[in-house]
Order: C-alpha cells, then sequence, then structure tokens
C-alpha cells in the first residue's frame, strides 16, 4: 500500500486506555488523512499514573481542539481527534515529564512547555524524535527544569 496526497492536515489522535477505577493511560498518534483512509503512527503511550500528574495539559488539549473536557470520559472507546498544535504540545509534554519523578520538576517543565511559542513547540518535538531524540529530550528537561 503506498500513501497517497490528501487535502487533510497532520492532526493527532487520543486514546485513552483503562487504568484502575476511573483512571486511564493514553496513546498519542500522529495521523494523516480522513474518512477511512488515515495513515496513523503511534507516538508515545502513557500509564495512567504518568497521565494524571499531567491532567491539566491534557485537559487544555481537548479543549483547544474544540472538544468538550467530558469526553476524556475513562471509558471512552472511540479516540479523541486532536489538531496539529494542540497533539505537538501534549506529546511534547507527555514526553519531556514521563521520566520525572520530582511533582516541582514536573510543574516546571509543563509550564515551560506552556509559555513555548507554537513554533519553539515544533522545533523541540522534532529534535526529540528525530537522530539523537534521547539527548533532545534530557536538553529539554534541563533548559526547563534543571532535571
Amino acid at each position: 500500500m503506498t500513501a497517497t496526497k490528501t487535502d487533510t492536515a497532520r492532526a493527532f489522535r487520543l486514546t485513552l486506555t483503562p487504568g484502575r477505577g476511573d483512571t486511564y493511560g493514553l496513546v498519542i498518534e500522529e495521523t494523516y488523512g480522513d474518512n477511512g483512509h488515515t495513515l496513523a503512527t503511534k507516538v508515545l503511550t502513557t500509564t495512567a499514573a504518568q497521565t494524571g500528574r499531567v491532567v491539566d495539559a491534557v485537559l487544555t488539549a481537548v479543549r483547544t481542539s474544540g472538544h468538550s473536557t467530558t469526553a476524556l470520559a475513562f471509558n471512552r472507546k472511540r479516540p479523541i481527534r486532536l489538531n496539529e498544535a494542540a497533539g505537538v504540545r501534549l506529546t511534547l509534554t507527555l514526553m519531556a515529564t514521563q521520566p520525572i519523578t520530582k511533582h516541582e520538576r514536573i510543574r516546571a517543565v509543563v509550564a515551560g512547555v506552556n509559555a513555548m511559542s507554537v513554533e519553539e513547540t515544533y522545533y523541540w518535538y522534532a529534535k526529540c524524535f528525530g537522530p539523537g531524540g534521547g539527548r533532545a529530550r534530557k536538553a529539554l528537561r534541563v533548559l526547563l527544569a534543571d532535571d
């Protein structure tokens, strides 16, 4: 199967994975296309504990993409479509905070990513997934939280 050009911009798809009780983890996929012809690549998976630490960033991404926050029900089966900028910002936040355990550092990283311009988030997103992505993620954590 070959990829074909589409008129649809890149977007992200957020799928909730049930945790214990009313908690949920996330699977974030980068998508291209619409109407059953969507190409998707898994970008990031988080546990319920990791998601709970940055739930405000998740809520913001959902709201920014035009959805009600009630779409984040722990038993939701259908994915939530996020616009490109919100998906990049959320993925960057989750990626940078995953290995951190100290709450003040997590808050610093979340605040730092939220303070970035759209262009800065795209830059760091590309760096974190490109060659040497692990070093770029570490550099981002050091920049934002002295990790």
